[in-house]
């Protein structure tokens, strides 16, 4: 299983294409036309925090897989009116980055891409705290 990183407009590291693949691979052979990985902190809430939920897609198409995008997602809003929203949105496919103070260029993206991926990759790897769910 291959997933394209290289030449993408902000750094992804390999420990990350590494790790997906480790997820996926079990899960989605052969080739799936989308695969969706959700990233879920039991003990997330609006009232107690945690760590926030994340979303990465990819897409199948020759032999490899894209990354569409990585979507991490916070509560906005207090009590029984808090809701899920996008804290920060990498979206690959269409060049566009989005947080919660709008929508830019990818490029916008590169100082605090790496930043937040470290954080993810130790959240996920090195401490556990997600419940992960493989779709296609």
């Amino acid at each position: 299983m291959r997933i394209q990183y290289e030449g993408l407009a902000l750094p992804v590291s390999k420990r990350l294409i590494d790790a997906l693949i480790d997820v996926i691979k079990p899960v989605k052979e052969p080739m799936a036309e989308f695969v969706t990985v959700n990233f879920r902190d039991p003990k997330y809430s609006a009232e107690h925090g945690g760590y926030h939920p994340v979303e990465i897609m990819i897409t199948g198409r020759s032999g490899r897989y894209d990354l569409c995008y990585i979507t991490d997602f916070c509560y906005a809003g207090i009590g029984d009116y808090a809701e899920l929203v996008k804290a920060l949105d990498f979206e690959f496919i269409a060049g566009t980055f989005q947080d919660t103070t709008g929508y830019y260029p990818i490029e916008v993206a590169r100082e605090i891409y790496p930043i937040w991926e470290d954080n993810f990759l130790t959240y996920w790897l090195e401490m556990g705290v997600f419940n992960i769910e493989v779709t296609s």
